[in-house]
């Protein structure tokens, strides 16, 4: 129940997918497909004062393979996998501002749509099987626009603390809070204003690399049936202290980022996930 809570419901909904909260076991199946439907409302980025919404229908899909996996941890390749500590695959994103004008950037280029995938490592500190499972992990992501994947964005570091519980009845839960750090190029993305996008209100600005924001998010789910699934997710993000808290493009400390929706699973194999 951790990372994306941007650009994708799908990607999302996979996250609180409550069967996957603990490592794969063999009375799951090996993979599904599904789709999930959804409202979510972000900040428009860190320290904006507006807000970006969408309401999306998006497949999704799990695998859940001793090797290969997309399900609520990442996806990827297990490069290395332990009882206690994991190398995997990590993504994120954000979403644009679509045909919506910013009042911080008028006159300026709008900000796309953002992508993020880059290496995780992943410590369990109690262990990957404890009923309250408490993690930490540092993924290491390259940023890039979704639209045109050449485009590079920079490079985000955001160590995250997450403790997560699935309860017998089926509810699912997860909370975990972090810090997202951005290089020069990610920190101008958000927050440069170059000599020639200049108001009276709103002055030249070189951004830095440096701490970007505070993050604090959570989740929950609940299974209506044994196909469709209710979740909530939500992400509080503060620029107390970040590098750019100066930028004219930061109008306020706090914001925060919600969504709910639901997943429906189409179909599911008869194979079953492989233990390790």
């Amino acid at each position: 129940m951790k990372r994306l809570l941007g650009i994708s419901l799908a990607c999302a909904a996979t996250l609180v997918h409550a069967d996957d909260a603990a490592p794969a076991r063999p009375d799951l199946p090996l993979w599904e497909l599904g789709v999930a439907a959804g409202t979510l409302s972000q900040q428009a980025y860190p320290g904006a004062d507006q807000q970006v919404s969408r309401t999306l229908v998006l497949p999704y899909v799990i695998y859940r393979g001793k090797v290969l996996r997309a399900d609520n941890e990442g996806a990827g390749l297990r490069a290395i996998r332990t009882e206690s500590f994991e190398l995997d695959v990590s993504f994120a994103g954000s979403l644009s501002a679509g045909g919506k004008a910013l009042r911080a950037r008028e006159g300026m280029p709008r900000l796309p749509s953002l992508v993020e995938f880059g290496p995780v490592a992943r410590w369990y500190l109690n262990g990957r099987e404890a009923a309250n499972r408490l993690s930490f992990e540092v993924p290491v992501r390259g940023v890039f626009e979704a639209s045109n994947l050449r485009h590079h964005r920079g490079m985000s570091l955001e160590p995250e603390l997450s403790l997560e519980r699935r309860e017998k009845m089926g509810w699912s839960y997860g909370v975990s809070a972090g810090l997202l750090f951005g290089d020069r190029r990610l920190g101008a993305t958000y927050y440069t204003v170059e000599p020639g996008e200049v108001l009276p209100d709103r002055p030249a600005y070189a951004a830095r690399s440096g701490l970007i924001a505070w993050r604090l998010k959570g989740g929950v789910s609940y299974p209506l049936t044994p196909d469709l699934r209710l979740f909530a997710i939500g992400r509080v993000d503060s620029v107390a202290g970040a590098a750019n808290r100066a930028s004219p493009l930061v109008r306020q400390t706090t914001g925060a980022t919600i969504g709910i929706g639901l997943t429906y699973t189409l179909t599911r194999s008869a194979a079953r996930a492989t233990g390790d």
